[in-house]
């Protein structure tokens, strides 16, 4: 798949069939977080992938946003190190993983961890350092259903030339 089309493809998937991520997949998604941008080349992110079905559970419970957790098969939890651009470096290998799932036929969904009440109680869980943040979880699996993309906005509408 071209790179743009798995952008304008690209949709957040909440329901996945109970058919297992093989192991090498969930390497290439990593693999993909891991090669994003970085702030000052530090590469602050952690990478934990999670496919034991008693810890999806319980994070899908924890995080409030992503009770749909529960029902992946698989989810990649992203911690950085507490750095000056730690939110923007995680979220730029958040963005690559999402991109790669795609191109892959994966379905997945993006949940917020970075400021959530529930952050601490899931880098408790997951043995995280206390130098790291938690920055985001995305739930993995096989699409049940094709999910269209929600329309976005028009480029007309959206796009500023010099200035507003």
């Amino acid at each position: 798949m071209e790179t743009f089309d798995s952008i304008s493809e690209r949709a957040s998937v909440r329901v996945y069939q109970s058919k297992p991520i093989e192991k090498s997949l969930l390497e290439k998604l990593v693999d993909a977080g891991r090669r994003a941008p970085t702030a000052r080349a530090i590469e602050p992110w952690e990478f934990v992938v999670i496919t034991n079905n008693d810890i999806l559970k319980k994070l899908g419970e924890i995080a409030t946003s992503g009770s749909f957790i529960k029902d992946a098969v698989s989810c990649i939890v992203i911690f950085c190190k507490d750095t000056k651009y730690y939110l923007e470096d995680g979220c730029a290998a958040t963005e690559n993983i999402l991109l790669v799932a795609q191109d892959l036929g994966l379905g997945a969904c993006w949940v917020a961890g970075d400021k959530k009440p529930y952050a601490g109680e899931i880098s408790k869980l997951l043995g995280a350092p206390s130098d790291l943040k938690l920055i985001s979880l995305i739930s993995l699996g096989w699409p049940k259903t094709r999910v269209e993309q929600v329309k976005n906005r028009n480029l007309e509408d959206v796009i500023h030339w010099e200035k507003f």
